[in-house]
């Protein structure tokens, strides 16, 4: 377990908003994860990084970062066993390297596999639940370490159980993969990359998808006709690329990117009486 005081988060967050927090932690093992939870009472979780906003510059709350330390990926014939903290796109190059396949679309996805499974993030149609056999997780409630099937789940778009219940800390899950072809795996993380890529803002720090798409409605799309993109607050704007990222062009603040969320809220409120849900989590 790495302990860091006045720690700099800036790398720790995909926004790149420069924030501090009093003190972080890095737990290494399941057992540095229940002693932290016993010892802290004024904490913020957080996996990569790669979901969040970070609202304020100073932090007097302890961070508790599970990645970089929780990142191990153990192989159970076509079931992979992984940490929280393993970065989705790492984990989807050890699976192409094993000639596995089901997580080829979350290549050069922003997230650790923990907040993955808390979002059943996906894309293309794809989602972490199509390949997940069950997650361990620490209790908070009664500080026990237990493990929960799938099915048990009651996975939704952009939900879970974890989601709904947010005293129970992802720990590590299992993944079933099908063997497959290694340059067949390859060549199809290589379109999905292009794909994105020629799509999404990559060239300047964001946190992915805001919003939630909502039934009947593409959020890019509703922007693209509210003529908003490019439109800025502080040092954050509506990428130009892509009507549902929101970029740090200019050393936004966090409080400028929630401004421009509540803009676009109230536009498409207004406009299509659709109230957009944030996809990601504000701090």
């Amino acid at each position: 377990m790495e302990i860091k005081y006045n720690f700099d988060l800036t790398l720790f967050n995909s926004y790149r908003l420069n924030a501090k927090c009093k003190k972080a932690i890095f737990p290494s093992t399941e057992n540095d994860i229940v002693q932290i939870f016993k010892d802290e009472n004024n904490y913020v979780l957080i996996g990569s990084g790669h979901n969040i906003i970070l609202s304020k510059p100073i932090y007097d709350e302890t961070f508790i970062i599970l990645t970089e330390t929780l990142n191990t990926i153990k192989l159970e014939g076509d079931v992979l066993e992984v940490e929280a903290g393993v970065w989705m796109t790492d984990l989807a190059i050890k699976a192409q390297e094993l000639g596995l396949s089901g997580l080829e679309v979350f290549y050069d996805i922003p997230s650790s596999l923990g907040g993955a499974i808390v979002m059943n993030a996906g894309a293309s149609g794809h989602e972490i639940k199509d390949v997940l056999v069950k997650v361990r997780y620490l209790d908070l409630q009664d500080m026990q370490i237990k493990e929960i099937l799938k099915e048990e789940m009651s996975f939704e778009y952009r939900n879970s159980f974890f989601q709904r219940n947010t005293d129970k800390i992802v720990l590590k899950a299992w993944l079933k993969l099908a063997p497959k072809d290694c340059d067949s795996i390859q060549s199809f993380m290589d379109e999905i990359k292009t794909q994105r890529w020629a799509k999404q803002p990559k060239d300047l720090p964001n946190a992915g998808s805001v919003f939630k798409r909502p039934p009947g409605y593409f959020v890019g799309a509703i922007i693209d006709e509210l003529n908003l993109k490019g439109y800025s607050v502080g040092g954050a704007k509506i990428s130009e690329k892509h009507g549902g990222f929101i970029v740090n062009y200019n050393n936004a603040t966090g409080e400028d990117i929630i401004q421009l969320i509540q803009h676009v809220k109230k536009c498409v409120l207004d406009r299509f009486q659709v109230d957009l849900e944030i996809e990601q989590r504000i701090i």
